[in-house]
């Protein structure tokens, strides 16, 4: 039996006082944002939206309403709307109730903007109240389980995800101008590929199989390039079954983007400019606080290697130890302690040399880093370089200590994708829970030809973190998974 507080259950006696307290619609001709901009003496507008502050008086009253738009003052007075409606809303209207509103704007002497009510309309009616409202939701892990309230009381929340919309946005409106093509890819896939993570699985039971919820779309827009497709991307949502941290969720929003008859190098130029364009069109600069950072995005970004990085914080040259044994002893050797899921001993040589990168070197990168020269056991789908086949032509944009972007020059030689991928398969039936398995149907599909490609990956909800500014991913992210409070 569910318990109710006192202000609750007054709530819901009034709600009895309520003639329709849900009615089926209200017809709004101005949103709230616009009606702040409109002159005074604009009459017969119409507003709708919830109340988030409110001061009852005897014979007028002052109300806040809000939405998504903004928030503007409404001024009740009982002999414009009339005595019974007046002593109506007194009576049965809260903080959080939904109303409409037909009157005219007009300025206080204090220099607000308002809306002289003519008549109000009751939309619906709140059962809970709101938390107090100079602080609002205060628990964080409130604030990711009811979203819904800090989103009523907290004017930055709203801006972060409105930011996020507009983000979105922008980049879509510049991929279509330069003549990509959003297209759709399964989340349920028959193979785990696409990148190195362990999935999750779940059972079908029209087919009765198990199959994986998708960690990357990249083997599908691969598929399309195969198809005819010159260009293509899609904001994909993906699902890896690893672990949770600040900037990791295993739920989460990827930008993929493949294009024909370029390489990685082209890449690098074309999401700098895409990524400097939008961000200077939000912002208006390109210098964005982080924390008590400042992160310059302007000008051209430095290029820098596994194989420098990992000798300038480690002492370690992955070209000398250029195995997975001799490479976990001189890590052993120099007592650096690297947490992973799969155990070090367990891990392929290029996954281990990704490992040692993340926890010695990828803190220090701050300003934008563009890392190339991957072994190539960490990139099975990336193209071999034609001068060092045991590295990859492949990047990886870091801001802020965080990958933000990972792109390389597709792998499109279908015999040497199939080698690869056997390798992959051994390493997985090793213990490498993050290696790939093979997948015959892509190699079929590769085997109709493929030309020159280069793809690019962008974590969005990453990189939506690091532009609010934000400590945790899940404070860019509308509802995050959470455990049940049972």
């Amino acid at each position: 039996m569910r318990e109710f507080t006192e202000q609750e259950l007054v709530r819901r006696e009034k709600l009895k006082n309520i003639k329709n307290p849900y009615p089926e619609r209200f017809e709004v001709n101005t949103e709230i944002g616009d009606a702040k901009e409109l002159p005074d003496e604009t009459k017969d507008i119409k507003v709708a939206g919830r109340i988030v502050l409110m001061r009852k008086m005897g014979k007028m009253s002052f109300l806040t309403i809000g939405d998504i738009t903004g928030r503007i003052q409404i001024s009740v007075k009982m002999d414009m709307i009339g005595e019974e409606a007046y002593q109506e809303f007194k009576q049965n209207f809260d903080l959080g109730d939904f109303i409409g509103v037909e009157g005219e704007v007009f300025t206080t002497h204090t220099g607000e903007k308002t809306i002289r009510a003519s008549q109000i309309t009751f939309l619906g009616k709140a059962l809970k109240p709101l938390p107090e409202k100079f602080h609002g939701l205060e628990d964080q892990e409130l604030i990711y389980r009811e979203r819904y309230v800090d989103l009523i009381m907290n004017e930055d929340e709203k801006k972060k995800f409105l930011f996020r919309s507009a983000f979105i946005r922008e980049v879509r409106t510049y991929l279509n101008e330069k003549g990509y093509i959003e297209i759709e890819t399964p989340i349920l896939n028959n193979k785990a590929s696409g990148a190195s993570a362990k999935p999750f699985i779940t059972h079908h039971n029209a087919l009765d199989i198990d199959v994986y919820l998708r960690i990357a779309p990249e083997m599908y827009l691969k598929r399309a390039i195969v198809g005819g497709f010159t260009k293509v991307f899609e904001f994909a949502r993906c699902f890896r079954n690893e672990g949770m941290d600040a900037t990791h969720l295993q739920d989460f929003t990827m930008l993929e983007g493949y294009g024909a008859y370029r390489n990685y190098k082209d890449n690098m130029a074309f999401l700098k400019d895409m990524l400097q364009t939008v961000i200077s069109k939000i912002f208006g600069t390109l210098c964005i606080q982080v924390g008590d950072k400042m992160v310059d995005l302007s000008g051209e970004w430095p290029t820098v290697s596994f194989r420098e990085l990992i000798l300038q914080y480690a002492n370690i040259d992955i070209f000398v130890d250029d195995t997975a044994e001799k490479l976990l002893q001189k890590i052993v050797e120099k007592n650096i302690e690297i947490d992973s899921e799969v155990p070090l001993e367990n891990l392929g040589y290029g996954n281990l040399v990704d490992q040692l990168y993340k926890k010695v070197a990828r803190p220090h990168l701050v300003n934008p880093v563009f890392l190339v020269e991957h072994p190539i056991s960490l990139s099975p789908l990336a193209r071999a370089n034609d001068e060092n086949p045991n590295i990859t032509d492949r990047f990886q944009l870091v801001i802020n200590g965080a990958e933000i972007i990972n792109a390389y020059s597709e792998l499109v030689d279908p015999l040497e994708q199939e080698r690869r991928l056997e390798e992959q398969a051994k390493l997985k039936a090793g213990g490498d829970e993050e290696a790939m398995p093979m997948d015959y149907d892509y190699i079929s599909a590769m085997e109709y030809g493929m030309p020159p490609i280069s793809g690019w990956g962008i974590g969005i909800d990453r990189l939506i973190q690091l532009l609010t500014a934000s400590d945790n991913i899940k404070d860019v992210v509308l509802f995050p998974l959470m455990r049940p409070k049972d």
